[in-house]
């Protein structure tokens, strides 16, 4: 059953893909010869420049985002699928064009599709996967904010149906009573994260470079560039196993006479009393979950190291970082920057052409080893993250300039292009471990996935103003010459009206970004402002933790949360 549109889909992403090869091999040999003289006679129109670079910028855009499509596409037919809610792209009726959306309040989503193109891409019984910004809160209410909705996705949030009444000694901790945030507690007492699962992760952090080899050598050494040289502490990876771990101790609430996961009604039975206090058996919530092969049905914390699923889910932790170092060398060059961890770009150590391929081949490597984890939920839920990859670089690109003041879009943004990933590997985790998609287990890690990148985010644009750019690994106020503004900006145009145009113009004209950061460093409440927001997302994602049994793993990654927003890089 192969979606009829997939072929055409392939075909648009390969000629957007070389399109832009062209007009970055014109453009590189005749630059320099042609707007050096315009130059020299002072006739340069900059905004031709500029238009130029946008162009280049849209298109490898629309190609990557070309390309989440097919894999969303092709995970479609089966009934555990979940997709995203109407909006995703539209078709012109006569080509192959995709047309991209501008964000307003109405439309949640920066990228749009037609009703026609969803009813051939989905099947009759496909479900819908809501954006978590949609489930979980963005603001704090002292800024406006407000919790959604009950949902199918977040309606199960107890925060005790799976304790059973066993002993927590974290119960109702606070991240302020730390050490660093505020209080006297010693984080240091908690399990270190990396350590605990160093050893687990070290045979797949090896095979990862095998797994990203090409044939072609100079697309192999880019490809493996990250994962030999600069790979970090493989913080994606470590959130993934211990997460796994910590989903181990928690028993799957659905389960049926004490062995089989129940997946439909007729599971059950007429006897249906024990599931009420996790919203009954009702379809699809409780599909996505993997068929465990071990004893009993169900993955514990004594059988899950070694088993199937535990190798599965280090599995998903290796895809989600191709799909983020990938993101990263794509990024690079859209953004013409200059450094990456510590190092050299990929684009400058080989070429603008080599790094897109580069990239282009660890999402086809990592669509492939996706589609090894025999979890069509798990593939389209990772395939949607990819698509929110995309959504963020779009709403960057293309925001319109009033909402740019407005805190609500900058954190949208940071979801699609940071936290996305990281609380969708979250859940998709769980499902692997064989908990439902709308089970409480499964639905406190996909929040705590949620609130800990936005943390992340957040305290990294804090950085981008503290921290000196040998610290980074990357160059410092590199948002603001991307014409972006983030949390501590955006919290001194509350303070300085006279920013409000300037943010609105992307510090376009010159001083621009002078007079911004003199504002910044002007104000008193600014910066205190943005460090909250990344504690207000930290307390809310070890609140989620919170519901979990508590284990070492779990314990570790409140540890973890500390660490997101303490960092100094």
């Amino acid at each position: 059953k192969i979606n009829p549109s997939l072929s055409a889909v392939a075909v648009l992403s390969f000629r957007l893909q070389t399109d832009l090869v062209c007009i970055r091999k014109s453009f590189k040999d005749r630059a320099p010869r042609e707007l050096g003289f315009l130059k020299h006679l002072r006739l340069i129109d900059r905004r031709m420049v500029t238009v130029i670079a946008e162009q280049k910028t849209r298109k490898m855009i629309m190609g990557r985002f070309v390309l989440a499509a097919a894999v969303l596409s092709a995970s479609c037919y089966t009934a555990s699928a979940f997709v995203n809610p109407l909006p995703s792209f539209v078709t012109a009726p006569d080509s192959a064009v995709v047309q991209m959306a501008m964000v307003t309040k109405l439309r949640t989503n920066p990228v749009v599709v037609s009703q026609e193109s969803e009813e051939l891409s989905h099947s009759a019984t496909t479900m819908k996967l809501t954006p978590s910004f949609e489930l979980f809160q963005l603001l704090a209410e002292e800024e406006g904010g407000s919790a959604p909705a009950p949902t199918v996705g977040n309606m199960l949030r107890d925060d005790s149906v799976l304790k059973s009444g066993k002993k927590d000694t974290l119960e109702g901790i606070q991240m302020s009573s730390f050490k660093g945030l505020g209080g006297r507690k010693k984080i240091e007492t908690l399990p270190d994260p990396f350590k605990m699962v160093e050893k687990e992760l070290q045979p797949f952090s090896d095979s990862i470079k095998e797994l990203v080899s090409s044939d072609q050598p100079i697309l192999s050494m880019a490809a493996k560039h990250f994962f030999e040289k600069r790979q970090g502490k493989r913080f994606r990876p470590t959130i993934v196993q211990l997460v796994a771990k910590a989903c181990a101790v928690a028993e799957p609430e659905m389960v049926a006479n004490g062995s089989e996961l129940a997946t439909s009604r007729s599971d059950v039975g007429e006897d249906v009393s024990m599931y009420e206090k996790t919203g009954g058996i009702t379809g699809w919530q409780w599909s996505g979950a993997s068929k465990l092969e071990v004893e009993g049905g169900v993955i514990t914390a004594d059988n899950h190291l070694g088993s199937d699923a535990w190798r599965r889910q280090a599995q998903l932790g290796q895809i989600v970082e191709m799909i983020h170092v990938a993101s990263l060398i794509h990024d690079d060059v859209l953004d013409e920057a200059e450094t990456r961890r510590g190092g050299e770009a990929v684009h400058k150590l080989y070429s603008n052409k080599v790094a897109v391929l580069a990239g282009d081949y660890l999402l086809a490597r990592a669509s492939v080893l996706l589609a090894r984890l025999e979890n069509t939920a798990v593939v389209q839920i990772m395939a949607t993250a990819l698509e929110s990859l995309v959504a963020g670089e779009i709403m960057q690109l293309k925001s319109p300039p009033k909402t740019l003041l407005e805190m609500e879009t900058y954190l949208r943004k940071s979801y699609y292009k940071t936290a996305s990933l990281i609380c969708y590997a979250c859940r998709s985790t769980a499902l692997l471990g064989g908990h439902a998609y709308g089970s409480n287990v499964a639905t406190a890690c996909e929040e705590f996935g949620f609130h800990l990148g936005l943390a992340y985010q957040i305290q990294d644009d804090v950085l981008d103003f503290t921290a000196a750019a040998t610290v980074l690994g990357k160059p410092a106020l590199a948002d603001m010459d991307l014409g972006l503004s983030t949390a501590p900006i955006l919290y001194a145009a509350q303070e300085f009206p006279h920013l409000r145009p300037l943010v609105m113009r992307r510090f376009k004209e010159k001083g621009d970004k002078q007079k911004a950061l003199e504002a910044l460093y002007k104000s008193d409440t600014a910066m205190d402002k943005a460090k909250g927001l990344a504690r207000f997302h930290a307390q809310k994602a070890v609140d989620a933790l919170l519901r979990l049994p508590q284990s070492k793993a779990r314990d570790a990654l409140v540890r973890l949360t500390h660490a997101v927003i303490t960092r100094n890089k």
